[in-house]
């Protein structure tokens, strides 16, 4: 199983709002560069919104970011979009076998390995922003 697709969508939609700063970003102008349905991209502004990390009012089209690119790190977007609960991120399987010598260990043994793999992702994430993400993307396609 992989992280939530609501990750890569979110900091899809916070790019596209930046690069589209002169435009309306509309739920529909979104869902087209995402290539998905409106709802979802609603769905996901309402918990990017929740975040503080857009601005967008019902009933008025288009959302706007409510923090500057360098303010807002990849690990904003992670925790916004509910992508995992804290140290969840990979789960060891239940009741395995006590009898087993490896049954009866691996979850204590494997269970701190996933904590630490978990929280060293997570400083990665600190330590990118969305204007790390649009600056990339700005230089691919030669948008200055």
């Amino acid at each position: 199983m992989s992280i939530s697709s609501r990750f890569s969508v979110g900091i899809h939609i916070l790019a596209l709002i930046e690069i589209n700063k002169n435009g309306i970003s509309t739920s529909e102008f979104l869902a087209a560069s995402v290539n998905t349905n409106p709802v979802v991209i609603r769905k996901i502004i309402g918990m990017l919104k929740n975040a503080g990390l857009v601005k967008a009012r019902p009933g008025i089209a288009g959302a706007e970011l409510a923090k500057e690119l360098s303010d807002i790190t990849l690990f904003d977007v992670y925790k916004a979009v509910n992508v995992v609960q804290e140290k969840e991120l990979f789960t060891v399987h239940d009741n395995p076998n006590p009898e087993c010598p490896v049954g009866r260990n691996i979850q204590k043994t494997i269970g701190p390995l996933f904590t630490s793999a978990q929280l060293a992702m997570e400083k990665v994430l600190k330590s990118l922003t969305l204007e790390d993400v649009v600056k990339d993307i700005s230089t691919k396609e030669n948008i200055c």
